[in-house]
């Protein structure tokens, strides 16, 4: 593999690319294209194509590695370097400066067929006296695969290498399934430190159904302890046949995941050709998948019945159609850009970008794009209160780390 070490001096400005904004808020929304399915109305004003917000920050960016292999997370540790995941099944250490380290000794198998890899990784609450990461992939199994969860001891070197000790695949989700589409996912935890873990109906029409099913993993949010036990105030751990882990269901494939500024989980799902989806997942509440959905199916035909509501389940907190793609997603609350105080930042795979939701009440109040013309595969905030986001070019195999910082011109 080659390694290329870079820190690049010169820096692009994207405020040029961005909207003209006039005094007072903007009415226009950032979407401009046509939706997939014009004909779908949104349940409540702003549930979609909120307007921009009356201020946006220029936004300049630093590249601070480039031609890395493709990669899927990447994960700030204390000292300020980045722990990266690659769909290929190899972590990395990236300095701040760019230098990127050789591969991590000690990781599991994964199947990268597709859509799998390598996924998320992120620290133990207790990283400082244990040392403990948690990373989720797609495991190959008897049957096919599935995602999974496992937690290591992260030694390091002083070359910026080192091992995965102690590995142990905490949870699996189940059933496996011989395809290679909607792993998910994402880990994120909570304050009380259990650990959310988001992952796909696994795409074919033969599984998208199981998202209504708790007695089955596929769609799902799960809520667990660091040694993947179900916790006892789930939603579901009292009731027969369904999966204690079970925090949320009818889900589609949920690639971004974040805790607000309350510690609360928020996540954005990929809807089928329109209808990405914003939720706020709260115990055992039925999100509707295939159900009930904005958007159609990829050959133009309404999913299902077609319907976008239906008693027993619960409408998104926004959506998006046509879609972004999101993949990747932190709040902010920093001081280098006081604009976004609050927002989430969301990667945007389709609309190469980052896709900035302002909220209010719990509603996206206004939504801004931020246009890295790279599909962005994870949004990280940083040590120094800049956005750090990873790009890809699948078909060369190669991502990029950028550093966002506000403009000082």
């Amino acid at each position: 593999m080659r390694l290329i070490q870079v820190l690049l001096a010169s820096t692009v400005t994207y405020a040029a690319l961005l909207p003209v904004i006039v005094t007072g808020e903007d009415s226009r929304s950032a979407e401009t294209q046509t939706a997939n399915a014009p004909d779908q109305q949104p349940a409540f004003n702003g549930q979609t194509r909120a307007p921009q917000p009356a201020q946006t920050p220029e936004v300049e960016t630093t590249t601070i590695a480039e031609d890395l292999p493709q990669l899927w997370s990447l994960e700030f540790l204390p000292d300020s370097r980045m722990l990266v995941t690659t769909k290929a099944g190899e972590m990395h250490i990236v300095t701040p400066e760019g230098e990127v380290g050789e591969p991590l000794g000690g990781l599991p198998d994964v199947d990268d067929r597709g859509q799998g890899g390598l996924l998320d990784v992120a620290l133990a609450p207790d990283f400082d006296s244990s040392g403990r990461i948690f990373f989720s992939f797609s495991e190959p199994r008897d049957g096919g695969n599935g995602t999974s969860v496992a937690s290591a001891t992260l030694s390091l070197d002083d070359a910026n290498g080192g091992t995965l000790d102690d590995l142990e695949v905490i949870f699996q989700q189940t059933p496996a399934y011989d395809g290679d589409k909607h792993f998910g996912s994402r880990l994120v935890f909570a304050p009380d430190a259990s650990l959310f873990v988001t992952v796909g109906e696994r795409s074919d029409v033969e599984t998208r159904n199981q998202a209504q099913d708790i007695s089955s993993g596929l769609g799902k949010v799960f809520r667990i302890g660091a040694d993947g036990a179900p916790l006892s105030d789930n939603p579901f751990i009292s009731t027969e046949g369904a999966l204690p882990q079970i925090w949320s269901f009818g889900h589609r494939n949920m690639q971004a995941a974040a805790l607000d500024g309350e510690g609360r989980l928020w996540t954005v799902e990929h809807g089928p050709m329109g209808g990405d989806e914003l939720n706020r997942p709260e115990a055992g509440v039925n999100y509707g998948w295939p159900e009930v959905t904005y958007g159609l199916d990829y050959s133009g035909e309404p999913i299902g019945d077609g319907v976008t509501a239906m008693e027993g389940t619960t409408q998104p907190i926004y959506y998006w159609d046509p879609v972004i793609a999101p993949s990747g997603m932190a709040f902010y609350a920093g001081s280098e850009f006081p604009e976004w105080q609050d927002a989430f930042l969301i990667g945007g795979l389709v609309s190469e970008g980052l896709v900035v939701v302002h909220l209010q009440d719990d509603k996206v109040a206004h939504e801004e794009r931020v246009p890295l013309n790279a599909r962005v595969r994870d949004v990280k905030v940083g040590p120094d209160e800049a956005v750090y986001a990873v790009t890809e070019n699948p078909d060369a195999g190669t991502s990029t780390i950028v550093r966002l910082t506000k403009g000082r011109s």
